[in-house]
C-alpha cells in the first residue's frame, strides 16, 4: 500500500457558532469547519455563578447541544467579567453605555472558554484568561464609540478588533480570545485530536 492509502481520513469540524470572528480565527490556524451549526442554548448565568464556571459551562453545553455525528464539535463563550460580575452582551446604546461607564479606567477579565467533543462523545475543554484595561474615558469617547455601533451585540460592550482597541491601554493574555477564540487553546485541543497543525 502507499502511504496515502494507509493515511487515516483527516478528522471532520464543526464550529458551534454563528461568529464570523471565531471562523476568521480558525482560519489563522488553517483550519476550516465544513459546517456552522450554531448552538440554541439558554445563556441566561445561574444565580450567583461565577464567572469561570460560567463561561466553562456555556462552551461545554454548546458542544453538547449539537446533534451526533462523526465530526469533532468545537464551541467557545467568551465572557467579560468585573470582580464576580458577569457583564451583559450589549444588545441596546444604554447597555453598551453602561458597560463602558463601568469599565472605564479599570481592570476587568475576558474569560474564553472552549471545549471540543469528540465523534465518541467525549469532552475536552481549555480556559483563556485576559487581563484588560481601559484607559479612563471621557464622555465624548463614549459617544463616539456608542455611535461606531461596535458594540452591538458584544459581550461588555465592546470589540477589541475594532474602535475600542485604540481605547485600551493595555492587556495581559491572549488577544485572539479577547476576539473570541483563544487560538493557542485551541491549537492544543484540535493537535491533540489529530488535526494535521504545523
Amino acid at each position: 500500500m502507499t502511504e496515502t492509502a494507509d493515511a487515516a481520513p483527516a478528522p471532520r469540524l464543526v464550529l458551534a457558532s454563528a461568529s464570523p470572528r471565531r471562523r476568521e480565527l480558525l482560519a489563522r490556524l488553517g483550519v476550516a469547519p465544513e459546517a456552522i451549526c450554531a448552538a440554541d442554548i439558554d445563556e441566561t448565568p445561574a444565580k450567583a455563578e461565577l464567572p469561570r464556571v460560567y463561561a466553562r459551562r456555556m462552551a461545554r453545553e454548546k458542544a453538547l447541544a449539537i446533534p451526533g455525528s462523526d465530526a469533532h464539535i468545537l464551541a467557545g463563550d467568551t465572557v467579560v467579567s468585573c470582580g464576580r460580575r458577569i457583564l451583559p452582551k450589549a444588545e441596546d446604546e444604554a447597555t453598551a453605555r453602561a458597560c463602558l461607564t463601568l469599565l472605564s479606567g479599570r481592570r476587568h477579565r475576558v474569560l474564553s472558554a472552549i471545549a471540543l467533543r469528540h465523534p465518541d462523545g467525549t469532552l475536552h475543554e481549555r480556559l483563556s484568561e485576559t487581563v484588560v484595561r481601559f484607559k479612563p474615558l471621557t464622555a465624548e469617547e463614549i459617544d463616539g464609540y456608542i455611535a461606531s455601533g461596535d458594540w452591538d451585540g458584544k459581550a461588555g460592550g465592546y470589540a477589541i478588533q475594532g474602535r475600542a482597541e485604540g481605547l485600551i491601554a493595555w492587556i495581559q493574555g491572549s488577544h485572539s480570545a479577547v476576539v473570541g477564540l483563544p487560538l493557542f487553546e485551541a491549537r492544543a485541543l484540535l493537535k491533540a485530536a489529530g488535526f494535521p497543525l504545523t
